[in-house]
């Protein structure tokens, strides 16, 4: 073996015993004993950064013997700045403000760490942002205006970003050690099983055989597969790799085909119960309990993909397609018959989070319970070895459900190494669909999945952090009030506009965080409730997904469909309309969100609806046969009356779509 194969290989030994440790620490402190907030947050950041500077070389354009030495480098620093919390942590506390040399030093190699490993992990946009906010705390009184102030020294300026809770460690980064990693690891298990595979299947027998079918299945396989896995560019690679191929053959353009499952991919990251970091981020800031989050979102996304449903309807209609044929179908009895025990681990996820069990736990539970699942339906064999191994598995789902109802600290130790080993052991028994090579597999890529988001939210803190030192952010909000004239309507376009160019530059979960954290307030001021602003930035924060110039769903789409990236990232964009719409409703509609009397809650879904619904007609131009010019103007009108937030423009707005439906239904 030569000595480049001989290091692949040592480190690629060395990658999956570190990822696999994570997995471990992850599982134990979900599902046994959670830890202080600095020391989680420390260990799983460290493990983070190692994982990446061994799997992501600084440059592939250096030397092989110099990369080694820069990577070995930045691994051993990043085991040094985590070792030196969880040893020093205590006496870093009694000397608070007094930092000695060694905090300071250490504190500047952690930041330098964090804004290579997001240079490495997310590129440079993000890194840049970071360094400028950095910059930003040194030369404050030498800002213009608004944004000047006194200016902060080094020391401070460490001890803020990595001696406290309130920077790298601070609440994104909590997140992401916590709930997100658990439930990334739930997604990835769940396609190592053979799970993503049934839904795709499930998808197409429920709705194939209606117009359009492979898009309408695309827009519900990403529904059930989005919600699970929580990253737009993760479900169009899995679920589009068989949608995109059937809607082109169907007599869908490429570009639209590609903007289909980009933009119900999208859909993935806003829909209950996961929503990406979305819900447990949401969550923590506002201090809203996980499961009210996760109410208020449910009837918004089933509007979003609502929306994108239409839009596929209205172009098979307007092309004549019909659906597969149901010989090329899959019957929907045989699929749930074949794969109905991957249904369990998701009754017991959604069970569970209403039952108030705490969402890390949720996530423990039902990592263990996808591996006992996919184990229901034995491989051939014997009958009585089947009959034994189903038995076994049984059992041990039953006592997983016994332990899930538990406080951490109402069972034993014991009892959590029993439960975790009978998983394992499950995985060793020749019954076994899942075998122990398959089940270490989707560990691993769980831990490398969650490397990006791990990254984005620590740089996220170094942001969060100088805003909560220089008070930048009370000053940006001003800024917007101030540009908007009071005018809420206004605020939110400017929101969405800073979204937007946000978004070109950071992924969702940075690019709410760094949102949220200057416009939140802005959109307060202006009468909005905590939660909804919150839910608005992080519906605003996906347009990154989908509107060109940068539309990373899109672009991944493009590239299964063959078609030009920009062309698939315009269509991608008003097939997401949704995401721009339906925030109007969750501020000028909370009945949408069941806010209000059962009347308002009626009056508000109806009309968001049927708003939603003359949008789509307008702007793609069919409405029963092909609309003219005047009549999309007369849909386009309808929906902004629908939308606005009185009651005798909703009457008007009902009055235009029954005139646009009457001259619709002519024959030309």
């Amino acid at each position: 073996m030569s000595e480049p194969e001989n290091r692949k290989n040592v480190l690629g030994a060395l990658l999956a015993v570190v990822a696999l440790l994570l997995v471990a620490f992850q599982i134990y402190t979900a599902g046994y004993a959670p830890m202080t907030a600095i020391f989680q947050r420390s260990i799983h950041l460290t493990f983070i950064l190692v994982l990446l500077f061994l799997s992501t070389p600084v440059s592939r354009r250096w030397p092989p013997a110099l990369r080694w030495l820069v990577d070995g480098v930045l691994v051993a620093a990043s085991l040094a700045i985590g070792g030196y919390l969880y040893f020093n942590y205590d006496a870093i506390i009694d000397r608070f403000g007094w930092w000695e040399p060694s905090d300071v030093y250490l504190g500047i190699v952690a930041i330098v760490l964090v804004l290579e490993a997001t240079r490495r992990a997310i590129g440079w946009p993000m890194t840049i942002i970071a360094a400028l906010f950095i910059a930003y705390a040194y030369y404050g009184p030498h800002m213009p205006g608004v944004l000047a102030h006194k200016g902060y020294g080094t020391e401070r300026l460490v001890g803020q970003l990595y001696l406290t809770t309130e920077g790298i460690f601070g609440v994104p980064l909590g997140v992401a050690a916590t709930f997100v990693f658990i439930f990334i690891l739930f997604g990835s298990l769940l396609e190592a099983t053979g799970a993503g595979k049934f839904f795709i299947d499930l998808a197409y027998a429920l709705a194939g055989k209606s117009r359009g079918g492979p898009a309408k299945a695309s827009v519900v396989a990403s529904a059930f597969m989005g919600s699970l896995s929580g990253s737009a560019i993760a479900n169009v690679v899995t679920t589009g790799a068989f949608t995109i191929p059937l809607m082109k053959k169907l007599g869908y353009k490429p570009e639209e085909a590609a903007g289909v499952e980009a933009a119900a991919s999208t859909g993935g990251q806003i829909m209950p119960p996961i929503m990406g970091a979305g819900a447990f981020l949401i969550a923590e800031y506002t201090q809203t309990p996980y499961l009210t989050v996760v109410k208020l979102s449910i009837v918004p996304a089933i509007l979003y993909f609502l929306t994108v449903y239409l839009f596929v309807d209205l172009i098979a209609a307007k092309r004549g397609m019909r659906g597969l044929p149901a010989s090329e179908l899959p019957p929907v009895r045989k699929v749930l018959i074949e794969g109905w025990h991957y249904l369990i681990p998701l009754f017991i996820l959604v069970y569970y989070l209403f039952k108030g069990v705490s969402a890390m736990k949720v996530g423990f539970i039902g990592v263990l319970a996808i591996v006992l699942a996919s184990n229901l339906r034995p491989r051939p064999g014997s009958p009585g070895g089947r009959l034994v191994h189903l038995a076994l598995h049984l059992a041990a789902m039953g006592y997983l459900l016994y332990i899930g109802f538990q406080p951490s600290h109402g069972f034993a130790l014991w009892q959590f190494y029993l439960v975790v080993g009978m998983v394992f052991a499950s995985s060793l028994s020749p019954y076994s669909p899942l075998n122990l090579p398959r089940l270490l597999e989707g560990l691993i890529a769980g831990a490398t999945a969650a490397i990006p988001v791990s990254v984005a939210t620590a740089a996220a803190g170094i942001v969060v952090g100088v805003v909560g030192l220089t008070g930048v952010g009370l000053k940006f909000s001003h800024l917007v009030v101030s540009a908007s004239g009071g005018h809420l309507l206004l605020a939110l376009l400017l929101v969405a506009v800073a979204s937007l160019v946000l978004g070109m530059g950071l992924p969702v979960t940075a690019s709410y965080i760094v949102l949220v954290v200057l416009a939140g307030p802005a959109l307060q001021d202006l009468g909005v409730a905590l939660i909804i602003a919150h839910l608005i930035v992080f519906w605003y924060s996906q347009d990154s997904n989908v509107t060109p110039p940068v539309a990373l769903a899109a672009y991944a789409a493009s590239g299964l469909a063959g078609t030009d990236a920009m062309r698939a990232g315009v269509q991608a964009w008003k097939f997401a309309k949704g995401l721009y719409l339906i925030p109007l409703l969750m501020v000028y509609a909370p009945g949408i969100m069941f806010v209000g009397s059962p009347g308002e809650i009626a009056f508000d879904l109806l009309r968001g609806l049927l708003g939603l619904w003359a949008f789509a007609a307008a702007l793609e131009g069919y409405l029963f046969r092909e609309a003219r010019f005047y009549e999309r103007l007369l849909l386009g009108a309808a929906g902004v009356g629908l939308f606005w937030p009185i009651f005798e423009v909703n009457l008007a707005g009902f009055a235009l779509l029954a005139l646009a439906v009457g001259l619709g239904r002519r024959k030309v």
